[in-house]
């Protein structure tokens, strides 16, 4: 296998069934194609205690630098309903010049895409100046844990550095070329609960009615704005996720009630500051009565998630100018700069070195028939193969 082409390449990883946790065979086909490149592959397990032992992969081919590091995973979400899928959604079948599976956005044919060009970057001219490294991980549609933060440290460890990151998810919501991500919103999730006194729903004055309290806190969670937007960032937006009571009876009043929310925040906040201004808007609701005529302050308690996403952007004007000229070299328009959507694992990245995202148009992504025109997959390896040219010959700096 030459690895050159990026529809082989995927048809072969789709076609191992790498449904989170379970690695599927994906990360040894991976292994098998960048064996004859020259690189050197390590598989690393990750193991923590509630959560599933997950196999990752580090390759890397070169031993000086600069150093381009490729990222992403092999990791796919369930099938869903097997029976609605069109073509078999391990089968990797091609039909009207689309290619149906399960990861072929997401992001199974950026791996494939980024394989291709550097195979076909070796058979041209040799080896880069430098180093390219591929980070892939198992984890990126489960917990998040076992993954690339583990493998990111696992390398640092050994003495990896890194002076560039292009992780290849999905970021194009229409065409190819549409999109960089140079940046992500960071994201914060709490849990809310009113604590109130049950009783008679004929008898009020005898009760404490939690779900008054609830209304009253989200109500304040929720308005005003937290903040009309930056530069770089669309306005940070909070959503009440879930409401529950857990009371089955009409006729009685619920002692407790509780709120789930996320808010996906730009930088104009801190995971930090934000969680002091929650606190306050949540403390000054609490006091204002709106909803309770009479009583006591109610009484509340939060619970915050663990690991919450930090907002970032990225500013290497080199690796964002190689990666946008080389999109716009082969599809005659200049990608806009974005910072939309949700986190991925650029979130771990960052703190390592300058991260930017490219990849695949993601209109099927986690979808039954998930499917990637033909067509898409050797613009992409184009894309990329020039965007490799391009960084190294600015030597990523």
């Amino acid at each position: 296998m030459t690895a050159t082409d990026p529809i082989a390449n995927l048809q072969t990883l789709i076609r191992c069934p790498s449904v989170t946790p379970a690695e599927g065979g994906a990360l040894s086909a991976l292994e098998a194609m960048l064996l004859p490149l020259g690189f050197k592959v390590d598989k690393v397990k990750a193991t923590a205690t509630g959560t599933p032992d997950i196999e990752n992969l580090y390759a890397r081919l070169g031993t000086e630098g600069p150093h381009l590091m490729f990222a992403g995973h092999t990791d796919v979400v369930p099938v869903g309903d097997e029976a609605a899928w069109t073509h078999p959604p391990f089968a990797a079948e091609i039909a009207n010049g689309e290619l149906f599976g399960r990861g072929a956005v997401d992001m199974k044919g950026g791996v494939a895409c980024f394989v291709a060009a550097i195979a076909r970057h070796i058979e041209k001219h040799g080896a880069p100046k430098g180093s390219v490294s591929f980070l892939i991980t198992g984890d990126e549609e489960g917990p998040a844990i076992n993954g690339t933060i583990k493998l990111l440290q696992w390398a640092a460890e050994r003495g990896e550095r890194w002076d560039a990151c292009l992780v290849g998810e999905p970021t194009n919501p229409d065409k190819l070329g549409d999109m960089i991500k140079i940046g992500r919103r960071g994201s914060l999730s709490g849990k809310i609960t009113v604590h109130g006194v049950q009783g008679h729903a004929a008898y009020p004055h005898l009760a404490d009615n939690a779900v008054r309290g609830i209304l009253q806190l989200t109500h304040a969670l929720m308005h005003p704005p937290f903040d009309g937007g930056t530069d770089n960032f669309q306005p940070s937006n909070l959503e009440v996720t879930t409401v529950d009571v857990g009371n089955p009876a009409t006729n009685v009043v619920p002692a407790k009630a509780t709120a789930s929310f996320n808010i996906r925040f730009n930088d104009t906040w801190t995971a930090e500051s934000l969680q002091q201004e929650i606190l306050r808007r949540l403390d000054a609701a609490a006091a204002e009565g709106v909803l309770r005529p009479g009583r006591e302050a109610l009484k509340y308690d939060i619970v915050w998630a663990e690991r919450p996403s930090h907002v970032f952007l990225t500013r290497n004007n080199a690796l964002i100018a190689s990666l946008s000229s080389a999109v716009e070299s082969e599809t005659g328009q200049s990608p806009k700069l974005s910072t939309t959507g949700g986190t991925s694992d650029a979130r771990f990245i960052k703190d390592y070195c300058p991260v930017v995202e490219f990849g695949l148009v993601g209109q099927t992504m986690h979808m039954v028939d998930e499917r990637v025109a033909v067509s898409d997959l050797e613009r992409l390896t184009v894309i990329y193969e020039t965007f490799i040219e391009r960084w190294f010959a600015n030597a990523g700096l």
